[in-house]
């Protein structure tokens, strides 16, 4: 036996409770979770739910095209369900795209730090370059000079070492 009826009591679009029940024994099979908040009016409206599936449950009314309606709450029948189960769809889809978005706004935060990391690894490994280039550079630019000299050095001295 499957399920045949959900309640769901309303108020200002605000759901306040959902029952699940067999049409065919009036059985609650399922129930939402109390928020603790109107505890009076919840135990009410449980009552009222029982007390509705069990005049279901006699068998004088057609569950799977009905709707009872009761000042600003309502009850459900399956065909209604099948709907609010498109609507929940939906709302998961929407939920799963967000989710996925989020998940990509962090793949790419993570691919940026990747990315910073290593180019400031780079610009160090281009700074020392740098260092060496401009170190060969001087050498290059002094070297002759320093050698003229050490040789002009070593020859004055090597004239009064031996004259």
């Amino acid at each position: 036996m499957g399920v045949d009826l959900a309640v769901s009591g309303l108020l200002d679009k605000m759901v306040k409770l959902t029952m699940v029940a067999r049409v065919t024994d009036g059985l609650p099979l399922a129930e939402g979770l109390d928020d603790g908040r109107d505890q009076k009016d919840a135990d009410f409206y449980k009552q009222q739910a029982k007390l509705l599936f069990k005049n279901l449950s006699k068998g004088q009314h057609e569950a799977s095209r009905m709707s009872i309606e009761t000042g600003p709450y309502f009850f459900q029948t399956q065909r209604n369900l099948a709907k609010l189960n498109d609507e929940l769809y939906e709302v998961h889809q929407i939920m799963t795209r967000n989710v996925q978005e989020v998940l990509g706004v962090g793949e790419k935060l993570d691919q940026v730090t990747e990315m910073s990391t290593r180019l400031t690894s780079d610009t160090r490994m281009y700074a020392d370059k740098a260092k060496d280039l401009n170190r060969q550079a001087l050498i290059r630019k002094y070297a002759p000079v320093a050698i003229v000299i050490g040789v002009v050095l070593m020859l004055f001295w090597l004239k009064n070492k031996i004259w």
